[in-house]
């Protein structure tokens, strides 16, 4: 039984990516540690997590990963355990989860996944509610929005749960949030192999084998910086924003 104060809940951010799209903006920095609103956005991921109640935190680095480790060594967020765990070869995003989970050696009762690059305002507590049926083995958060074409959808039944992935295509559709609530007993049934995706790879192979996976819908605000025009608006969004944050 995991309990629902997320006390037990140990959060990965997965922050390795090369952030190739909106380089030129960010010359010689980690896309995720670029300054917005006074702070790397990183950092206020990690605040987002404290404010949620979760206060253990690992990252999983990789490009400039001394920057990071630097950084959150030297300027720890208050009552937040951070760790930052690099890849020293891209691992793809599951494989750079798995990397720093078993460099960091816990077993909490679930895993947090989700990106260093993106923000969504969700309250966590309602994905680990879904971990209180036995059968549930892991929980993906699901973000309506008005067109999939950039993203893709999820596919799921009449009771949530979820059933595959829809390719991109025009029209409104619920959208994996890349924010995933697993049991760390899951995790043993994960493909081999690296680099590895969740939605590729991790994802089909645990529906193949039977596990459930629920699909948490929810209704608030979201945002990349993964391109040049989502960026633009980050300092907007976490102003707009702060009460959501632990300060």
């Amino acid at each position: 039984m995991v309990s629902s104060n997320l006390n037990q809940v140990t959060a990965v951010i997965l922050a390795g990516g090369f952030g190739t799209r909106i380089r030129h903006l960010l010359p010689n920095l980690p896309k995720p540690m670029a300054q917005v609103a006074g702070r790397p956005f990183l950092e206020w991921v990690v605040r987002y997590l404290a404010k949620q109640g979760i206060h253990n935190v690992i990252i999983s680095t990789g490009y400039l990963a001394g920057m990071v480790a630097d950084y959150f060594q030297n300027d720890p967020v208050k009552g937040i355990t951070t760790r930052c765990v690099a890849e020293t070869v891209p691992l793809g995003t599951a494989g750079g989860f798995l990397n720093a989970i078993q460099a960091n050696g816990q077993a909490p009762a679930a895993w947090l996944v989700l990106n260093g690059d993106s923000l969504v305002f969700a309250e966590l507590a309602s994905m680990i509610r879904c971990l209180s049926e036995s059968e549930v083995q892991g929980v993906i958060l699901g973000s309506a929005v008005p067109d999939t074409a950039r993203y893709g959808s999820l596919v799921r039944s009449g009771d949530g749960a979820l059933i595959g992935f829809a390719e991109k295509r025009p029209g409104a559709g619920v959208i994996s949030a890349g924010v995933y609530l697993l049991r760390h007993a899951v995790i043993e049934r994960f493909p081999t192999g690296a680099p590895l995706s969740f939605e590729h790879d991790v994802f089909p192979l645990l529906l193949r084998q039977g596990v459930r996976l629920s699909v948490v819908e929810i209704d608030a605000p979201f945002l990349d910086i993964g391109t040049e025009e989502t960026f633009s608006k980050a300092e907007g969004f976490i102003r707009q924003n702060l009460s959501r944050f632990y300060v």
